[in-house]
């Protein structure tokens, strides 16, 4: 087998498996077939035809009877072969393929590929979704790392969830950002209304009369905690009340992070009779901590968080929370890639999606003293 040049006349192209004169078809299918993976060289077989004719039909070229071009087809189907994405860039200068980018498959992560996933309907491009962050202990940087292997190879554009650092504008690759850690800079963007549905957050937990608040946040270094962390002071002031800042503890927006702090708060004697935590993951587990500390919510605590992955409703109690529009953001965040890539910009739009409160079991008025 050759990757690249074919026989004299032929139109196959790098990484298309090939065959001269003096070459046996049948060892290199077999070599191939080591793979697991239907060749070049299995479908002209099967069809009866030269690599180079199924190198034309498959890449969409002239030259080929539409009757033997309905068959090598029939054969690519049955087969279940597909060009190399390499090779296919190599050849068009593009894969028809976007990335998507991830540090890990949380639940966020999750819900943002589902929304990319069904906007891909139709648009004629395939999805590469991509853990960037696995086993490295430094966690800054990952997606740059991830860029430099797949773009300009595998993939035409990208979505990056939630990138540690500013990206500049990655050259001939359009890059969409979502819930960017340092906000709405370099590429394009898309986040949600995190200081106003904060606000809404902490609002709603005074209005059902709670005025001493236990503010449990994300991490100290991204933008969308710092905008959480603000809403929730201004909602405060706005009311008339005084923070207290005792009750003001960094969550990590995870679990195993979020335990001592939320030990803390509703171990002490003064403790909040309400804890508004940044993310639902860290409001689900201050949940089942007061369980374990005999406190019932929303009875003696109640708890709200922010995002509505699904998670929250399956919670005991289902949680109150801050809903994110997760599925548009990705799809919001797919249709941004694929306007630069047929328009063959790289703007830098920047894109907010409004919040909402939904209201569960747990949130009550605080007990009556």
């Amino acid at each position: 087998m050759h990757s690249g040049t074919g026989s004299p006349g032929s139109t196959a192209g790098p990484g298309d498996s090939v065959t001269s004169g003096s070459e046996n078809p049948d060892l290199f299918a077999t070599e191939e077939r080591a793979t697991g993976r239907a060749t070049i060289t299995d479908v002209a077989r099967v069809a009866g035809v030269s690599v180079a004719t199924v190198s034309k039909v498959v890449n969409g070229r002239y030259g080929v009877a539409a009757a033997t071009a309905e068959r090598v087809l029939g054969v690519v189907a049955d087969l279940g072969y597909e060009s190399s994405l390499v090779a296919r860039s190599l050849r068009r200068r593009q894969t028809n393929v976007i990335g998507v980018l991830v540090a890990e498959f949380e639940p966020f992560s999750t819900e943002l590929l589902k929304g990319i996933s069904a906007a891909m309907d139709g648009t004629g491009y395939e999805l590469l979704a991509y853990c960037g962050d696995a086993g490295h202990s430094d966690h800054v940087g990952w997606e740059r790392r991830s860029l430099s292997r797949l773009a300009g190879t595998l993939i035409d554009g990208v979505v990056i969830v939630t990138p540690t650092l500013a990206l500049p504008v990655h050259e001939g690759v359009p890059i969409v950002a979502i819930d960017p850690h340092t906000g709405p800079t370099g590429p394009a963007t898309v986040d949600s209304d995190n200081l106003g549905g904060a606000r809404t957050a902490t609002a709603h937990l005074i209005s059902l009369g709670h005025t001493r608040i236990g503010y449990l946040g994300g991490r100290s270094d991204l933008e969308s905690a710092r905008l959480r962390e603000l809403g929730f002071f201004e909602a405060m002031e706005a009311a008339g009340l005084e923070p207290d800042p005792s009750l003001v503890l960094e969550g990590g927006y995870r679990p195993d992070r979020s335990d001592r702090p939320t030990h803390d708060l509703l171990e002490r004697p003064d403790r909040p009779t309400a804890v508004f935590a940044a993310n639902d993951l860290s409001a689900i587990h201050v949940i089942q901590v007061a369980q374990e500390l005999g406190l019932r919510v929303p009875e003696d605590l109640s708890v709200i968080g922010f995002d509505n992955i699904p998670e929250a409703a399956a919670s005991n109690p289902p949680l109150t929370t801050i809903a994110q529009s997760l599925h548009e953001m990705g799809a919001e965040a797919l249709r941004m890639v694929i306007a630069m890539l047929e328009s063959g910009t790289t703007a830098s739009k920047h894109t907010r999606l409004p919040t909402r409160l939904v209201e569960r079991a747990s949130t009550a008025p605080p007990p009556a003293a």
